[in-house]
């Protein structure tokens, strides 16, 4: 017999059956049926946060360490507006999340009522796609389209809105297996003639350059990448993004490319005369202004699923739509099947070039230096930790260190903000990823700045017992901030200057953790091997670092990836 369930029933029923772990919100009027429900079972696990843009930062670091979708709940009005700054985060990064808000009853909306926003609107830029549920025998398909949505195709997030009154409605449960949506069909095999151009042009290439991004992480296409790289012996680069899609201790890897990336890396991007890019978007941050990428002919073919990314900043040669794991295996197949073989003089010679632009050594540093530098932290983190930790950051020049020097052999353990560069995103996200990898390592590397951001988020560790440890590079600055403003400002450090810091060690301590302050260089590996060792405990380590430490090589906004500042 049919059994009718309330609508907040029927949501957690939902998640349940979508096998959701962990919810990550913030309780309020508008989702107070939900709560309830929640309350009343064990198979999905509340986590209380502290402000709901943690809960989609954890959220987002859970799916981005486990590929699952990321869940969170907030309440109407300030809990979605709270949230938005997670959600965009997200959705420039393109990680999979179902958000779940609550909205004022159906009847009150439109009429300013108490914690009232236009959510839909609100979220619309910055979703891949949201719904508002006013009918409850809606409410079940609804939640199985946004899960597929949501993990399919390019993933994103995707935002249901359920009025308060829906929740209490009832409607018989019937959950769906699946879902047709007539305007929703995602692509994943390539166009086979597409690979097979692509395929002959790899063949006759003399300057090959594989660029890898976020996509190969996302469609957990590492081994198929790896296998390629390997199979034709071609230079590798990752974005900032894609760190951990290659193995960066091989020696066919050439270091992080972009801004802040390697001489040779973006020498050999310049310079390659056929260029694959895989799950790859040329954003500004990579290959700096077009006109300037434009200055040397090179053919490219460009490997992505999402048609839209593909042309929109360089017109590519061979563009092929598809599942980036299912287009390299075909790749692959159709390259050891040929009988072709790749010119291997033309390939040695590159590599010469290649071993010449490293041995510009573009990321030395002062080893000597009596102040703590931060390139020395990650070194020693990195050495200390075997190289198997999943590592969050915050944004700015901690971020870049983290990118350049600590080298990620493996796919999800680096988590942090590329698209939206938000402040506040790595304390919360180690959060997630730490439920998600409970038996692994967990660190987030940040700066006295952005871990102020989401400070209040030390009370949820202490909650949930997230032995985290916090790696805080304290320059007493917003260092990024204040290099542009060194290089580009003529040293008006306009208000980037922190100078009513909190002592950080007391501060973990009030919040019942353990607190370190290292000030010599000769303490770094030490403090950090006794802090690996308390293994139930957060540690929070502040670093205090040299203050006029800036990050090369670097890339002048507007210039080309020839144009770097080195050390």
């Amino acid at each position: 017999m049919s059994v009718e369930l309330t609508g907040a029933e029927i949501t957690v029923r939902c998640l349940q059956e979508e096998g959701v772990e962990y919810i990550f919100g913030y309780p309020g009027g508008a989702v107070l049926f939900i709560y309830d429900e929640l309350f009343k079972q064990d198979k999905v696990k509340h986590i209380l946060v502290r402000h709901e843009q943690a809960a989609l930062h954890a959220a987002d670091g859970y799916a981005r360490s486990s590929h699952n979708v990321g869940v969170a709940l907030v309440t109407s009005g300030p809990g979605v507006t709270n949230a938005v700054t997670g959600i965009a985060t997200a959705y420039m990064d393109s990680i999979p999340l179902v958000i779940i808000s609550g909205q004022v009853p159906t009847a009150a909306i439109g009429q300013d009522a108490f914690q009232e926003v236009d959510t839909v609107g609100i979220t619309r830029p910055c979703v891949k796609h949201n719904f508002l549920v006013k009918d409850v025998t809606e409410l079940a398909s609804t939640i199985k389209k946004a899960f597929v949505i949501a993990s399919t195709g390019r993933p994103g997030p995707v935002l249901v809105d359920i009025p308060k009154d829906v929740t209490q409605h009832k409607a018989v449960f019937d959950y769906p297996s699946s879902v047709s949506m007539r305007s929703y069909k995602p692509v994943s095999e390539g166009d086979s003639q597409q690979i097979k151009k692509a395929a002959q042009l790899i063949l006759n290439a003399k300057r090959p350059m594989v660029y890898s991004g976020g996509g190969v992480i996302l469609d957990n296409a590492s081994e198929a990448l790896t296998e390629l790289v390997h199979l034709l012996n071609f230079p590798c680069t990752n974005t900032l993004m894609g760190l951990g899609g290659y193995p960066a201790t091989d020696k066919r890897f050439v270091g992080m490319l972009g801004m802040h990336g390697t001489y040779e890396a973006n020498m050999a991007m310049q310079y390659c005369d056929v260029l694959i890019a895989v799950g790859a978007r040329f954003d500004d941050r990579v290959i700096g202004n077009p006109k300037h990428f434009y200055s040397e002919e090179r053919k490219i073919i460009h490997i992505d699923i999402d048609p839209s990314s593909i042309s929109k900043r360089v017109k590519v040669d061979i563009p092929i739509v598809g599942s980036v794991s299912e287009v390299l295996n075909a790749l692959i197949k159709l390259i050891k099947a040929s009988k072709e073989k790749i010119d291997e003089h033309a390939l040695k010679e590159w590599w010469k070039q290649i071993d010449l632009w490293r041995e510009r050594d573009c990321l030395r540093y002062d080893r000597t230096s009596a102040v703590i530098k931060p390139q020395m932290v990650v070194e020693k983190l990195y050495a200390v930790t075997k190289g198997d930790a999943f590592i969050t950051s915050d944004v700015g020049q901690h971020q870049m260190w983290a990118a350049q020097f600590y080298r990620f052999n493996k796919p999800r353990r680096w988590i942090n903000s590329g698209g939206l560069g938000t402040m506040g995103f790595g304390l919360p996200s180690a959060m997630g990823a730490q439920l998600a990898n409970p038996a692994g390592v967990v660190a987030c590397i940040t700066g006295e700045a952005s871990i102020q951001m989401c400070i209040q988020e030390l009370s949820t560790c202490k909650q949930y017992s997230l032995p985290l440890k916090i790696i805080n590079l304290n320059n007493r600055y917003m260092g990024m901030v204040r290099q542009w403003q060194e290089f580009f400002h003529g040293n008006r450090y306009s208000e980037s200057y922190m100078n009513a810091l909190p002592d950080f060690v007391k501060l973990a301590e009030s919040y019942g953790h353990v607190g370190m302050k290292i000030e010599k260089p000769e303490e770094i590996e030490g403090a950090l091997e006794e802090a690996f060792k308390l293994k139930e405990r957060l540690v929070f380590m502040d670093f205090i670092t040299d203050q006029t430490e800036n990050v090369f090589p670097m890339v002048p906004g507007g210039k080309g990836l020839p144009e770097m500042i080195l050390v």
